[in-house]
């Protein structure tokens, strides 16, 4: 992505305003990909009442179950901080594990939390585990992953900037993220200024729906009326 691809704060706050299935639902209206991809299946949020949270990707793949070789522990590349800090803001580190099956350990931690937040992250996203959840909630970095471990194992980064496939959803660097309790949805760059106003027109369509539904006017053949107009 070049920088002219990047929101602006305000086109970023407009997506915060919606959940992350009526954004999956305007990215369906533009026909750019299959009903089915584009979003995460089995990935839990570990905050669910938190807002919504909007920001573009950092990759990279992560093993967590097997010791190095030479040593007791493994060092990350010293240039992997640096590298995430270069990216586009805010940032969400997106991280596949790779190991069989993921979440052996958990990179993030409180530790790591803060370390994200210092470099401008506002989550993290893996299918695989992240431990230490009071704290991290306290620091309001947010966290999606296919599970929850007691340890750290031996936490590894590797590939980073490559694309990577998260939960079913493939993620590639610099992609727009938009998730809440709900899961993780991306928002290809060459819609994504639209979809708010996509969103608030199906949102106020749904909301048509459920009025009629709760009223005494209700009836079948309405319904299908109403269905036919709003397609």
């Amino acid at each position: 992505m070049d920088a002219a691809s990047f929101l602006t704060e305000e086109e970023l706050d407009a997506l915060r305003q919606f959940d992350t299935c009526m954004v999956a639902n305007a990215v369906e209206t533009f026909n750019l990909r299959l009903r089915n991809t584009g979003f995460t299946h089995n990935i839990q949020c570990m905050f669910p009442d938190a807002p919504p949270m909007v920001g573009y990707a950092f990759t990279a793949r992560l093993r967590s179950g097997e010791p190095p070789i030479a040593s007791h522990t493994f060092h990350d590349r010293g240039d992997l901080w640096n590298r995430i800090r270069e990216g586009p803001s805010p940032r969400i580190l997106v991280l596949q594990d790779m190991d069989h099956p993921p979440g052996r350990g958990a990179f993030v931690g409180d530790m790591h939390a803060a370390i994200l937040k210092a470099l401008g992250c506002i989550g993290y996203v893996t299918n695989g585990a992240v431990r230490e959840l009071p704290s991290v909630r306290t620091m309001g970095v947010q966290l999606f992953a296919g599970s929850v471990a007691v340890s750290h194992a031996y936490a590894h980064i590797f590939d980073t900037g490559a694309a990577i496939e998260v939960g079913g959803m493939e993620v590639r660097p610099g992609d727009l993220l938009h998730g809440d309790r709900h899961g993780v949805v991306t928002i290809p760059a060459q819609i994504a200024a639209a979809v708010p106003d996509v969103a608030a027109e199906l949102q106020r369509a749904e909301q048509q729906v459920i009025e009629f539904c709760r009223s005494s006017a209700f009836s079948v053949a309405k319904l299908g009326e109403i269905m036919k107009k709003i397609g």
